[in-house]
This record gives C-alpha cells, sequence and structure tokens, in this order.
C-alpha cells in the first residue's frame, strides 16, 4: 500500500513538472477543406500548362446601394481569400462588388505536381477569372505576394485596372540584388517541410506585428498549419517552394515606373517583411524589410502614387486593425 502511495505521489509531481503540451493543430486537405470561408466558394475551372485547374474565389455582391464598381483582393504567400473578411464587409457595404480570389497552388485552389509559377501566369489566370465573371475594369487590391501580383497584373492588363492597391507588398527591394544568397527550389521544400503552428506564430509575431499578439491572430495561424497538418503537406509544401522561388526570382520594383494607373500605397510601419533574410549575413540581415524607407520609395518611382502610412502597424494592418484599415481604403477608393 506504501509503495503504491509513493508510486501515485511521484506520477502527480511529475505531471505537474512536465512542459504543457502544444495544441494539436486541426488537419485540413490539400484544398483547404474543412476550413469554412466567410462567403460561399465558387470555383473557375480551366485548363493552363496541360493540365485542368480549378481556382477558388468568393464573388460577393453589395450589401449596400450598388455602386457599380468591382474590387478584387488578391492574398499574400502566407494567406488566404478568407484573411479578406473584415475587408470584403467594408467593401460590399459601401456598395463594392468584391472578387477574393485563392491562387493556384494556394489554399483552396488545385496543387498542380508541375506547374511553371510565374507572376506573370498567375496574373494571366486571374484576368482569365474576371473576364468569365463579365467583369471588364476593376479596382486591384493586393496585400504582401498579392501586392507584387496586383503590380504585375496592373502592368499586364492596365485598361482592366482602374486603381491599384499594395497593402504592404513585398517585392519592394530585390533581395538578390542586395546580395541575399540564391537557393534551389529543392531547398525552399525542405524548409516547407518543417513548417510548425509553433513556428508559423513565432515569425509572424516578430516580423508581421512587432513582437505583440492578439488571439484573434491564431485563427490565421491554425488556418496554414492546417493545410501542412493534413494529407496534402507534401503537396501544399511544394507548391509553396515553388512560389517562395518565384517570389524570390521575379522582382517587380524594377517596373514601377510604367505602372500609368492611379496607385495607393497603404504602409505597416512595423514591418520587417523580407524574402531570404535567413540566408543573410547579420548587417544585411538588419537593413532589409525597412518598409518605411521601402514604402517612400515606392511612392517616389510610381507615378499618380499616394502613400498612407501607419505608424503602429506592421504587415498586416486590414487584420491588426480592420477598422482603422478599412476606412482608410475606402477614403483612397473614394
Amino acid at each position: 500500500m506504501r509503495c503504491t502511495f509513493h508510486a501515485l505521489l511521484a506520477l502527480a509531481i511529475a505531471l505537474v513538472a512536465a512542459p504543457a503540451i502544444a495544441e494539436e493543430p486541426p488537419f485540413y486537405g490539400p484544398q483547404l477543406e474543412g476550413f469554412a470561408y466567410p462567403h460561399p466558394v465558387k470555383r473557375f475551372e480551366f485548363d493552363s500548362q496541360r493540365q485542368k485547374l480549378s481556382m477558388a474565389y468568393m464573388d460577393v455582391a453589395p450589401a449596400g446601394e450598388p455602386n457599380g464598381r468591382t474590387v478584387l483582393l488578391l492574398h499574400g504567400k502566407n494567406f488566404c481569400a478568407a484573411t479578406w473578411e473584415s475587408t470584403i464587409a467594408a467593401l460590399a457595404g459601401a456598395g463594392y462588388r468584391v472578387v477574393a480570389v485563392d491562387q493556384i497552388g494556394f489554399c483552396k485552389s488545385s496543387k498542380p505536381r508541375r506547374y511553371q509559377f510565374s507572376l506573370g501566369q498567375l496574373a494571366d489566370n486571374t484576368h482569365a477569372l474576371l473576364r468569365s465573371l463579365g467583369i471588364t475594369r476593376a479596382v486591384v487590391a493586393g496585400h504582401s505576394m498579392g501586392g507584387m501580383l496586383a503590380a504585375r497584373y496592373a502592368l499586364q492588363y492596365p485598361l482592366a485596372t482602374g486603381h491599384l492597391v499594395l497593402v504592404n507588398p513585398i517585392g519592394l527591394e530585390d533581395w538578390r540584388a542586395e546580395g541575399v544568397p540564391w537557393r534551389n527550389v529543392d531547398a525552399w521544400y525542405a524548409g516547407e517541410l518543417k513548417t510548425s503552428p509553433e513556428g508559423i506564430k513565432a515569425y509572424q509575431r516578430k516580423f508581421y506585428y512587432g513582437g505583440k499578439w492578439k488571439p484573434e491572430y491564431d485563427r490565421w495561424v491554425q488556418m496554414l498549419a492546417g493545410m501542412y497538418a493534413g494529407p496534402g503537406k507534401e503537396a501544399v509544401a511544394w507548391d509553396q517552394a515553388l512560389a517562395s522561388d518565384m517570389i524570390f526570382n521575379q522582382p517587380v520594383v524594377y517596373e514601377f515606373p510604367r505602372i500609368r494607373v492611379p496607385t495607393t500605397l497603404m504602409i505597416g510601419q512595423r514591418d520587417r517583411t523580407a524574402i531570404g533574410r535567413d540566408l543573410a549575413s547579420p548587417e544585411l540581415a538588419e537593413r532589409l524589410g525597412d518598409y518605411p524607407e521601402l514604402g517612400k520609395r515606392a511612392a517616389r518611382l510610381i507615378r499618380n502614387s499616394r502613400l498612407v502610412e501607419f505608424d503602429d502597424l506592421g504587415h498586416s494592418p486590414q487584420v491588426e486593425a480592420p477598422e482603422r484599415f478599412n476606412a482608410a481604403l475606402l477614403e483612397a477608393l473614394e
């Protein structure tokens, strides 16, 4: 009896002393099956590069008096169309039709095993979607990687772009030209396979939100982590690796002077995002991703542009302070 008591006591002490086990991420399918979007998801089926692909998107009608304008929303690499949830509501409430797209290789869209990822190809896919919906002209708003894509879209289809909005776009500097070492797709893939909820949260806390965190951000961490935890992990990681290679090797910053459409840059000043910083020297890593300076430089390069700065916000102002961001966006579009 005494031995049993001491054994139970030791077990109780061990359980109390043991570190808390991190909550397991949910399991989502390779096309983000199981994660609910704020509006019905539709699909655009098309052929590209000798294969059939399916692009997921939300097409949200105006909730208020229609103003006859459409806003196209383009997500970033670590984001999905659903991340625009509050912005969609604000735009629809102001009378806009809103189309929010998941690019091929991302979120609820197809994950092809073989695809030549390019910003031009993704822009072409998106333009084809809008044509299929009868939309000939739209406000094109892109965040993070979506900002690079939005710039490419405006360059390829200027007559179809009524206004360009760049929300903390990456690619305001050419990382390779700055001295960041090149890496191959296999290396990008190996890194993607290591993705974990803890890693996603730590990265976003440090570079997106200035070291701070709010509970409402956890939903977007789980959205990403759930795809990597699910049965489509390898397909998701591979397409993410191809996208990283595209982002690193296809800068658009040199073409900013060629953009001819009215442009609004919306820049959270606490952002320090830079692709490839992990391979850079400490000195180089320290000066990369200086968004206060990068935003001003981009505004000087893009004709007919306006710079909106959020002094206390980071990489995702639409997530960090949705009411302020949405008010500034609606004012810019007026």
